[in-house]
C-alpha cells in the first residue's frame, strides 16, 4: 500500500511533500526490518497509511483496497514463517510493553480475517504462540476488551477456587462477570495470570451452538483483575436442570453435550475439567460447556502438555493417575481423557436422575 500511495501523491504542495516523505520513510524503514519487527510494526505503519489515504481523499479507491487487502496476505505469511521458526518464537516470547501488545494485536487479527484456516496445523501455530505471549506478559488483544458493562449486584453470585461470578449488564443483557480471585501476595499469582490469559483466548476463539459465548473482557469494574463476561445463564447448570425437569429431554442434553465436546476436539483443544457443574442451560433449553480454565491444545507437542493435577477427582481418566500403566511418559491430558469424563457427565446426569 506504501507504494501505491506514493503513486497517487502529487507533489505540487508543502503537505504533499511531507506526505510523500513519510512514505519514502515507510518504505526504507519496512526493508530493515526482520520478520517479528515487521509484524510488530504493521499495525502502527498501516493506522498511519490509512490516514494518508483519508488526507489525500482515496480511502474508497479499489486501488487502495486491493493493496490493503494484499498488506494483509503478506501479514498472515510473515506470521506463518514466525511460527515455524524457533529463534522467530523466541524473540517473539521476548517482546515487552507495546511491541508485546502490537504483536497480539496483529495475530488476532489475521486469525479473526481467517487467513489461516485453509491450514488448521497453521492456525494452531499461531494460537499456541498467541496464547504463550500472552500468558507470559500478561497482556490481551485490544479487540477483546468492552465497556459499558455495569455491575448489578455488589457480591458475587457463585464463587470458585479459581474466581467469583457476578450478576451484571451489558446493552441491555444481562451477563455475567468471572473475575479471576487474585491476592497480590499469592505466590501463585503469575499462574493464576497465565490461566486467566489462556482461557480468555481460548473460549473468545469458540464459536458453536453448544459453548457458552464468549463476550469479551472488561478491566474497569475491578481494579486490580480483569473478568471475562458471557451471557447470564438464568437455568443454571445442567444438574440444576434435572432436578427441576427429571428426564425431560434428556437425551437430548446428552446429544447437545457430546456435541459441544466433538466441537472443541475439531479445534484441537481438550477440555480437561469436564463435568456437569461446568455445563450450563442457555435460554433456548439448550446444554452448553464453559469454564475453559484447564483446557489445553491437542496437537502431540512436549512443550504444550500439562503437568498440573487438577480438575474434579471423580471424572479424571485413570491414565492420568497413572501415565506410566498406560504407555505413557507423563500427566497428559488427551482428547480420550475428555471422553472418559464425559462417560462420568453421562453417569452423572443419569444418576441425577434415577
Amino acid at each position: 500500500m506504501t507504494l501505491l500511495l506514493m503513486e497517487v501523491t502529487p507533489v505540487n504542495t508543502p503537505m504533499t511533500k511531507s506526505i510523500l516523505d513519510t512514505l519514502k520513510d515507510h518504505s526504507d524503514a519496512l526493508k530493515s526490518f526482520n520478520a517479528v519487527t515487521s509484524l510488530v510494526r504493521s499495525q502502527v505503519y498501516r493506522g498511519s497509511l490509512l490516514q494518508i489515504a483519508s488526507v489525500l481523499g482515496v480511502s474508497d479507491d479499489p486501488r487502495v483496497r486491493e493493496a490493503l487487502q494484499a498488506d494483509e496476505e503478506v501479514i498472515a505469511d510473515l506470521l506463518h514463517h514466525v511460527s515455524q521458526s524457533d529463534s522467530d518464537r523466541e524473540e517473539v516470547l521476548a517482546l515487552l510493553d507495546d511491541d508485546a501488545q502490537n504483536f497480539l494485536n496483529v495475530v488476532q487479527d489475521v486469525l479473526d480475517r481467517g487467513f489461516l484456516l485453509d491450514d488448521p496445523a497453521e492456525g494452531l501455530k499461531a494460537r499456541r504462540l498467541l496464547v504463550k505471549l500472552s500468558s507470559t506478559c500478561y497482556k490481551l488483544p485490544s479487540k477483546l476488551f468492552i465497556e459499558g458493562v455495569e455491575l448489578s449486584d455488589a457480591h458475587a453470585t457463585f464463587g470458585g477456587g479459581f474466581g467469583d461470578v457476578f450478576r451484571a449488564s451489558y446493552n441491555g443483557q444481562v451477563v455475567a462477570l468471572k473475575r479471576m480471585r487474585i491476592f497480590q501476595r499469592d505466590p501463585n499469582l503469575p499462574s493464576i495470570r497465565r490461566r486467566f490469559c489462556q482461557e480468555a483466548l481460548t473460549w473468545q476463539s469458540l464459536k458453536h451452538a453448544y459453548i457458552v459465548p464468549f463476550l469479551g473482557i472488561v478491566a474497569e469494574e475491578f481494579p486490580t483483575a480483569l473478568c471475562m463476561v458471557s451471557p447470564w445463564m438464568r437455568n443454571g447448570t445442567v444438574l440444576k436442570y434435572l432436578a427441576d425437569n427429571g428426564r425431560i429431554n434428556v437425551n437430548k442434553r446428552l446429544y447437545e453435550i457430546s456435541q459441544g465436546l466433538a466441537y472443541l476436539h475439531s479445534q484441537h483443544i481438550v477440555h480437561g475439567d469436564l463435568r456437569g457443574s461446568n455445563i450450563l442451560i442457555n435460554d433456548d433449553w439448550q446444554a452448553c460447556l464453559t469454564d475453559f480454565g484447564l483446557t489445553v491444545f491437542n496437537d502431540a507437542t512436549p512443550a504444550t502438555y500439562t503437568s498440573r493435577h487438577e480438575g474434579s477427582v471423580r471424572w479424571i481418566a485413570p491414565e492420568l493417575y497413572f501415565p506410566q500403566s498406560f504407555g505413557l511418559d507423563r500427566f497428559r491430558l488427551t482428547p480420550a481423557s475428555d471422553v472418559y469424563a464425559l462417560g462420568c457427565v453421562y453417569l452423572e446426569v443419569r444418576s441425577e436422575i434415577s
